[in-house]
This record gives C-alpha cells, sequence and structure tokens, in this order.
C-alpha cells in the first residue's frame, strides 16, 4: 500500500497549497494521486466544522509527509455513530468555511462524500466491532458509537490508502481503539496522535464548544480544571489524582456528570490505585444542553 518517498530526493520550495474539493471516490483519487510518483501521503478524517484542534493535525500531516507528500482531509458526518437522540441533525456543517482552513493549514485535497457514496448499498449490515474496548465509557453511554466509527473509519482508510493517518488526542478512547484495530486487522498504516489543543483558559477545543452559552462556557471550564488538578498530583499515586478531579468537579455549578475515569490508555481499563505508568484522566460531563469530553496524559507513580 505505502507508496514511499523516492530515497534521496532532494526537497523542493514548499507548494502553495489549493485544496481541491471532491465528492465521489472516483474524483477523490484521480486528485490526490494525479501520477504514479511515489510520495508519502496522509489522511485527516473529520466531521467538519473545523478549528484550530483540526488545524493541528493538518499541519502535523504536512510536516510529517513534507512538501512533496500529500495530505488529504475527510469531511463526513457520519450517520452510523450517532445513537438515537443524538444530534446528527443539528451537527454544524460548514464546508466552504472548512475548505478554506484545510487549505490554509495544508491540505491537497478535501473529500466530502455523501452518505449515499460512503455507504451506496444503504445502511451496511456488515460492520466492524469494537469489542470490549468499545463498550467501556464513551461506549457504555454511547451503544454501537464506537462500531460506527470504526466502519466509517476502515472505509476511508482503504478510500484514502494512507501511510499516516492523524487522530486527536482530545478524543482519547477512540484514538485507542483506532490504534488496536489497524494493528488487530493487519492495516498498513501508522496511527498518529495529537495533543489536545485548548483555549487560553484551558478548554479543549471541540466543534460542539459553539451550542454553549456564555454562562455554560464558564461552567465547562470545570472540566479542565479537575483533569489539571488531577494531573499535578500524579505522583501521589491513582486514589490522589481521582479526588483531586473529583473534588473540582463536586464544586462546580452547571455541570452534570457522566463519568471521570482514571484509565489505562492502551485499553481503557481502570487503573487500579496500585498503577503505575502511563494513564489517561478522562471525564465526560454535560454543560447545559451540550455534551462535553476532555482528558489529560500523565504519568502516575
Amino acid at each position: 500500500m505505502a507508496r514511499g518517498k523516492q530515497p534521496g530526493k532532494a526537497q523542493r520550495a514548499p507548494k502553495v497549497h489549493r485544496a481541491v474539493v471532491t465528492h465521489t471516490v472516483a474524483d477523490f483519487e484521480a486528485a490526490f494521486w494525479p501520477d504514479e510518483q511515489p510520495v508519502d501521503n496522509a489522511v485527516v478524517m473529520t466531521m467538519g466544522a473545523l478549528h484550530e484542534g483540526h488545524a493541528a493535525l493538518i499541519r502535523a500531516a504536512r510536516k510529517q509527509v513534507g512538501h512533496e507528500g500529500r495530505v488529504a482531509v475527510t469531511v463526513f458526518v457520519n450517520p452510523l455513530q450517532f445513537g438515537a437522540g443524538e444530534d446528527l441533525e443539528r451537527y454544524p456543517r460548514s464546508l466552504d468555511e472548512d475548505v478554506r482552513l484545510a487549505e490554509e493549514h495544508g491540505a491537497d485535497v478535501v473529500f466530502a462524500p455523501s452518505v449515499e457514496e460512503v455507504y451506496p448499498n444503504g445502511e451496511p449490515q456488515v460492520r466492524l466491532a469494537a469489542g470490549p474496548m468499545g463498550e467501556r465509557y464513551e461506549g457504555a453511554t454511547r451503544p454501537g458509537h464506537f462500531d460506527g466509527v470504526l466502519t466509517v473509519v476502515a472505509k476511508l482508510l482503504h478510500i484514502t490508502d494512507p501511510d499516516y493517518a492523524f487522530f486527536g488526542e482530545k478524543d482519547a478512547q477512540q484514538l485507542a481503539i483506532v490504534q488496536r484495530m489497524t494493528a488487530d486487522l493487519d492495516f498498513d498504516v501508522e496511527i498518529v496522535g495529537v495533543p489536545t489543543v485548548r483555549e487560553e483558559d484551558g478548554l479543549a477545543r471541540s466543534s460542539r464548544n459553539r451550542y454553549l452559552s456564555a454562562e455554560d462556557r464558564e461552567h465547562a471550564l470545570a472540566l479542565s480544571k479537575a483533569l489539571f488538578a488531577g494531573r499535578d498530583v500524579a505522583a501521589q499515586g491513582p486514589k490522589a489524582v481521582r479526588e483531586a478531579a473529583a473534588t473540582v468537579l463536586d464544586a462546580a455549578g452547571g455541570v452534570t456528570l457522566d463519568y471521570l475515569a482514571l484509565v489505562d490508555p492502551h485499553d481503557f481499563t481502570e487503573a487500579a490505585d496500585g498503577f503505575q505508568g502511563e494513564a489517561v484522566l478522562a471525564v465526560a460531563a454535560k454543560v447545559g444542553t451540550t455534551r462535553l469530553i476532555d482528558n489529560v496524559r500523565m504519568i502516575v507513580r
């Protein structure tokens, strides 16, 4: 699959990126692979409503493949990962703005297919299953969510055929599950995690932040403050991490907690009190009518 760079090839001056917008698989392939010249390529998968967090992914992809490589950004609101009563119809769609942002930060091609293009035979009868990892935390709150995520990620990996695929660490459980899928099923691609992008006050960037009122946004800061409080005491062990984060959330107003969990980032099992090593402190909560997730990584002693 990999079409790696020709060895010893001299670097040219940076390209001026003008993203080609495609809506069909055939048009995407023609735009993304205009010739047989072997170069590194990368994909950033999104559901649109792009913001600085997505921009960081695109920049990381461009840096990885260099000026000679190719970067694709997919924009597709995947109905399979939305459950009953979730915000599929409400989910923001802003393709023109998305294309401008993708182009500005280094995308060569934007692939924005219709639902019919991705699922030409209707709702797929055969889907990937996320297994036990997909039944915890986000998966417990949103049954079937990760099955829908993996099904579309697998399809888009086949279509875009990348050497690298970039995902944000903000969706830490999704990142872990995608990494496990590609390892378990021998996908010839490197999954790269990119650190969460935050506002100056600590709020994690999210497409759903636009739903927050000014008051809700102030309340939402409790999530990142709780995570940072837990991270600050990571050297004292898992129990101290959980207690520090929970204290902040208990004192917060306007926040309805779904879960707060300290987990092993490789399989998202709960970290026992004696756990040591890399861990993820993850939180999900509803602020007003908007459900937000966030997490921080740390080394627990």
